[in-house]
């Protein structure tokens, strides 16, 4: 089986080298091939050898490969469905991510699981099952692969799946984009969010400088159960106790993520016990307007319960916005993404 190029750091191409007898500097120029000059064939990295692009062309290859679907809301926002390589069934093979652009800046959303095994009751993708991760390379394919690339300051992976679930490969996909041999990004152009699994969230916590999201959705225990089924595991107080052992005073940011239920976690019972929660824990809340999906019980706040837990939160010593949403007619906003084909 060949080896996919793309999405190998610096130090698994210094040993894919060593392996065939390849200079060590050769892993160097090939980073840049890869990152830097984003080619798509061997043969184009013109400063190997021939002997070496010929062996490379017989044990390797570069996965890169380009969306099948894409479709624009009429926002500007667009969203791009990928095939996945690492699909092991033909169940379920593809994923979405969403560009959104803003003025000078271009965030993209990306996905990292087809699918996702936390179940959150009001979420599109949790509601369709697991059916696999992304490896590194399918990560980093959603970014490198749209005609917007150039156009990128932000990315945050709060597309499809939960990244804590499948750490190895965010990390090892985050390491591209932020390494100097890489696309040399700062930490801080990078989100992930997470549920809150706090195994792979205190990793995370250690081992990068890229800013965090937390979906926390309601402050209140059995209430957060109901809708969320991995606050049994690991309960929202036990999260925020972990984020207070880390400086958020610099560069590093953590928010959460609060999505609004009408009658659910939008009054001021609601908004009090969040402030009791996070008092003191330097930080900042996300409100999110719930984007209805089709056999979904939950409804959308009104825009005045919105306001009004905004306008709470910020008296009260809490930083709160209200998130624009973008993209709900073509199902690419928070919580939608299904990772579906649609034929045009």
């Amino acid at each position: 089986m060949r080896t996919n190029l793309f999405g190998m750091s610096l130090a698994e191409l210094q040993q894919l080298c060593a392996d065939e007898g390849m200079p060590k500097f050769a892993a160097k120029q090939m980073c840049d091939w890869l990152y830097a000059k984003h080619v798509d064939s061997i043969d184009a990295m013109t400063n190997l050898s021939l002997k070496a692009r010929a062996r490379l062309n017989e044990i390797a290859f570069i996965g890169r490969h380009d969306p099948v679907g894409c479709q624009v809301s009429k926002d500007g926002t667009k969203k791009y469905l990928f095939e996945c390589a690492s699909a092991v069934t033909q169940e379920q093979q593809y994923v979405e991510s969403v560009f959104i652009p803003d003025g000078d800046r271009g965030t993209l959303c990306v996905s990292c699981q087809m699918g996702c095994k936390m179940g959150c009751r009001f979420c599109v993708t949790g509601q369709q099952g697991f059916h696999g991760n992304l490896d590194a390379a399918d990560i980093l394919n959603q970014i490198f692969s749209i005609p917007e690339f150039d156009r990128l300051t932000n990315i945050v992976y709060m597309g499809m799946g939960e990244p804590m679930d499948n750490l190895d490969n965010v990390l090892r996909s985050t390491e591209v984009l932020t390494a100097p041999w890489g696309l040399g990004w700062s930490p801080h152009r990078i989100t992930v969010s997470s549920v809150g699994i706090i195994p792979g969230l205190r990793r995370f916590l250690n081992e990068s400088q890229c800013h965090v999201a937390v979906s926390l959705h309601n402050p209140f225990a059995a209430e957060r159960l109901d809708i969320m089924p991995m606050q049994k595991a690991y309960p929202i107080a036990e999260v925020v106790s972990l984020l207070r052992q880390y400086d958020w005073s610099g560069q590093r940011r953590i928010s959460f993520e609060y999505t609004m239920f009408k009658g659910l976690n939008d009054d001021t019972r609601h908004a009090a016990e969040l402030v009791r929660l996070l008092k003191g824990l330097y930080c900042r809340v996300n409100l999110i307007r719930f984007h209805a999906s089709p056999d979904t019980p939950f409804k959308t706040s009104t825009p005045l319960s919105m306001e009004r837990f905004r306008d709470y939160l910020n008296n009260h010593g809490i930083t709160c916005t209200i998130r624009a949403s973008r993209g709900e007619d073509i199902m690419a906003a928070c919580g939608l993404l299904a990772g579906q084909r649609v034929d045009s």
